[in-house]
């Protein structure tokens, strides 16, 4: 017998644009962002409690470092936020009308990030490295919405989402260099399903994928094919992370952003869904 998985709101929040879900071990606590308002948020999935930091740019996301604090991707290209709050944008490489977006850390340790356009122009996008001495590379570009970025467990696949098109992108991944080739298509995911945006990897090798506007995650095998769908109480699911001490739930943030809400409406809360039935990868932290 299959016994459906559980779904809660493990934060109540009427974030704009929820996002860039990464669980912090040592902490025991979820980190997320509020892009436009360029808030990063610490929750207790438990009790739901959060501290917030406001920030003075929009933020795509936010990730722990090695030694305490969180390294994060801005309008203005990577910042580094201290453990008392402080927050200086040490590498500001993006030009005016462009921000980044979702961003994680690759195995070795070097923080991967995408931008894009303000008004998401076709070609406009790139796929930015930030290595752990603070020295930064273009990694690919002609991108439009790069989203959703993972690598398998055997750090020897990265997986990389465009949300516009509505492509998920697999590249062969040298650890050793950063370096990526053999691209391939994915998945291309039809009309009416909603846009693939943020993703996570579980412990199998398969990609859970929220998609925006159409009120799921979905799950991929790592081959693309779709294996499972989980229906979320939102329209606008943002991303997704496994969390938990161990790694077994899913955390959903979300967007209230373009939407006509009333006031007690979930959208923009962070969500959890338990009895998945599976785990996800430990978070690699910038430095690491």
């Amino acid at each position: 017998m299959t016994v459906a998985p559980q779904i809660s709101v493990a934060v109540a929040a009427t974030a704009r644009v929820g996002e860039g879900p990464v669980w912090d071990a040592a902490a025991n606590r979820l980190h997320w962002v509020d892009i436009l308002r360029g808030a990063i948020h610490t929750s207790d999935l438990t009790t739901g409690a959060t501290t917030s930091l406001a920030t003075p740019t929009l933020l795509g996301a936010a990730v722990p470092r090695l030694g305490g604090g969180l390294v994060a991707a801005t309008a203005e290209g990577f910042a580094e936020v201290g453990s008392d709050g402080t927050f200086d944008t040490r590498c500001p490489i993006l030009s005016p009308g462009l921000r980044m977006n979702d961003g994680k850390c690759d195995p070795q340790g070097r923080f991967w990030a995408g931008s894009t356009d303000m008004d998401f122009r076709p070609g406009a996008g790139a796929l930015h490295v930030l290595g752990p001495d603070w020295s930064t590379r273009t990694a690919l570009d002609g991108l439009t919405l790069p989203n959703g970025l993972g690598w398998s467990p055997d750090g020897t696949t990265f997986y990389l989402i465009d949300t516009i098109p509505a492509q998920v992108w697999a590249f062969a991944f040298d650890g050793a260099t950063g370096a990526l080739s053999e691209r391939r298509l994915l998945r291309q995911f039809e009309a009416g399903v909603g846009l693939p945006d943020g993703m996570c990897v579980d412990a199998d090798g398969r990609l859970w994928i929220a998609m925006w506007g159409g009120a799921r995650v979905v799950c991929l095998s790592p081959d693309g094919k779709a294996v499972r769908s989980v229906e979320m109480p939102v329209a606008q699911p943002s991303s997704c992370a496994f969390a938990g001490p161990r790694l077994d739930r899913l955390a959903v943030t979300s967007a209230r952003e373009g939407l006509d809400l009333t006031a007690q409406a979930p959208d923009g809360s962070v969500f959890v869904v338990d009895g998945l039935s599976v785990c996800g990868l430990p978070t690699r932290l910038f430095g690491s």
